[in-house]
C-alpha cells in the first residue's frame, strides 16, 4: 500500500513530546486558502494567554510569493483572524483559526472569496439563510492511485460500495471516523458521513450553517481531513472526477433554504427561487468549481446521478437533475431544496454567496452587481 514516509515514523516518540506541559503559553494555528483557490496553507505561533474568540488574536503576515499569491518583490501578506475552532491535533487550549487574506495595500487578496461573501450575507441576514453542503472527496495512495484499489487493475463496478460495509467493499474507514471525531472536538458543524458510490469515496456533510458561517466551517472541516490524512499517510483529493471511466465524480451539493422557505407554504418560495436559478444557469456553472465550469465538465455530464453542465433541470426526488427537492419537502410543502451542481472542489464561499445573488438579491446576467455604495 503506498502511504507516505512521515507516516511510518514512531508516534509513540511523539506523544512523549506532546505530552510535555506548556506552562500557559497558546498555541495557533492560522489557516487560509492559498493562490490556488483550493489548497490551504497553515502556520503556529505562541501566545501567551488563551483567546475566546478570534478577535483576541492578532494579525500575522506570510510570504504571498511562496503560496501563488503575490510577487518576490512586494510578498508580505496579511492575516486577519475570522473564526476559531478549538484543536484536535495540540488538544486543548490551543487553537485553530480561519484567516482572511489581504494584500500588502489591506485589499482582499483574489481567492479571498469570503470578504465579498461576508457582504452580501450581512445584506440578507433578515432571511435567515441556512446552508448544508455534502463534501464529496476521494482517498488516494501517496503515488496518486485510489486508495485500497488493486495496483495494476480496478475493483469491481459500482454497486456494493455506497454506504457500504465489509473490508472488501469499504477503504480508509479508519481515517474517515478519525476526521469525524476531530471536526467535532474543533467545533465544526459536520452532521454525517458516508461512503459513496465509487470504492475509496466518502463523504461528510457540515451544516446546517447561516450565512458565511458555512464557508467557514467547511474549509477548516477540509483543513482537518488533509491533516488527518497527513496522520494516515494517504491524500484526500477533492477533483470532481479523479477517475476517467465508469466511476462516479465528486461534487459538493449544496442545501440551501431562507426562513420562508421553512415555513408553512415554503414551497412556493423553493419554486420562484428554483425559477431564477434556471435562468442563470451559466453564470452559476462558473462559479461552481475553481476554473469557471472547467473542472466540472469532465463531472457533469448527464451520467452517473448528475445533470448534464449545458441544461438546467429540476425534479422532486431526481438525483439526476441540477435541482433537487427532496420528496419530504414536496410532501409537506416546505423546507428546502439541493444543488447538486457544485463540484467538489467549490469554494463553499462563491457558492454560497453566488445563491443569495440570484435568489434574494434578484440579479440576472453573468455579471455581479457592486453593493459598496449601498
Amino acid at each position: 500500500m503506498s502511504v507516505s514516509h512521515s507516516s511510518k515514523l514512531n508516534k509513540g516518540v511523539r506523544e512523549q513530546y506532546m505530552r510535555l506541559p506548556q506552562t500557559k503559553k497558546v498555541l495557533v494555528t492560522y489557516v487560509w486558502i492559498d493562490g490556488t483557490g483550493e489548497g490551504v496553507r497553515c502556520k503556529t505561533r505562541t501566545l501567551d494567554s488563551e483567546p475566546k474568540c478570534a478577535q483576541d488574536i492578532p494579525e500575522w503576515n506570510f510570504d504571498g510569493s511562496s503560496t501563488h499569491q503575490a510577487e518576490g518583490s512586494n510578498s508580505d501578506m496579511y492575516l486577519v483572524p475570522v473564526q476559531m475552532f478549538r484543536d484536535p491535533f495540540c488538544l486543548d487550549p490551543n487553537k485553530l483559526v480561519i484567516c482572511e487574506v489581504l494584500k500588502y495595500n489591506r485589499k482582499p487578496a483574489e481567492t479571498n472569496l469570503r470578504h465579498t461573501c461576508n457582504k452580501i450575507m450581512n445584506m440578507v441576514a433578515d432571511n435567515h439563510v441556512w446552508f448544508g453542503m455534502e463534501q464529496e472527496y476521494t482517498l488516494l495512495g501517496i503515488n496518486g492511485h485510489p486508495y485500497g484499489w488493486p495496483e495494476n487493475g480496478f475493483p469491481g463496478p459500482q454497486g456494493p460500495y455506497y454506504c457500504g460495509v465489509g473490508a472488501d467493499k469499504v477503504y480508509g474507514r479508519d481515517i474517515v471516523e478519525s476526521h469525524y471525531k476531530a471536526c467535532l472536538y474543533a467545533g465544526v458543524k459536520i452532521c454525517g458521513t458516508n461512503a459513496e458510490v465509487m470504492p475509496s469515496q466518502w463523504e461528510f456533510q457540515v451544516g446546517p450553517c447561516e450565512g458565511t458561517e458555512m464557508g467557514d466551517h467547511l474549509w477548516m472541516a477540509r483543513f482537518i481531513l488533509h491533516r488527518v490524512c497527513e496522520d494516515f499517510g494517504v491524500v484526500a483529493t477533492l477533483d470532481p472526477k479523479p477517475m476517467t471511466g465508469n466511476w462516479n465524480g465528486a461534487g459538493c451539493h449544496t442545501n440551501y433554504s431562507t426562513e420562508a422557505m421553512r415555513k408553512e407554504g415554503g414551497l412556493k418560495h423553493i419554486e420562484d427561487a428554483i425559477e431564477k436559478l434556471s435562468k442563470r444557469h451559466d453564470y452559476h456553472i462558473c462559479v461552481y468549481d475553481p476554473r469557471g465550469g472547467k473542472d466540472n465538465s469532465r463531472r457533469l455530464t448527464g451520467r452517473h446521478e448528475t445533470s448534464n453542465i449545458h441544461e438546467f433541470s429540476a425534479g422532486v426526488a431526481n438525483r439526476g437533475a441540477s435541482i433537487r427537492i427532496p420528496r419530504q419537502v414536496g410532501q409537506e410543502g416546505f423546507g428546502y431544496f439541493e444543488d447538486r451542481r457544485p463540484a467538489a472542489n467549490c469554494d463553499p464561499y462563491a457558492v454560497t454567496e453566488a445563491l443569495v445573488r440570484t435568489t434574494i438579491l434578484n440579479e440576472t446576467g453573468s455579471e455581479t452587481k457592486d453593493y459598496t455604495d449601498n
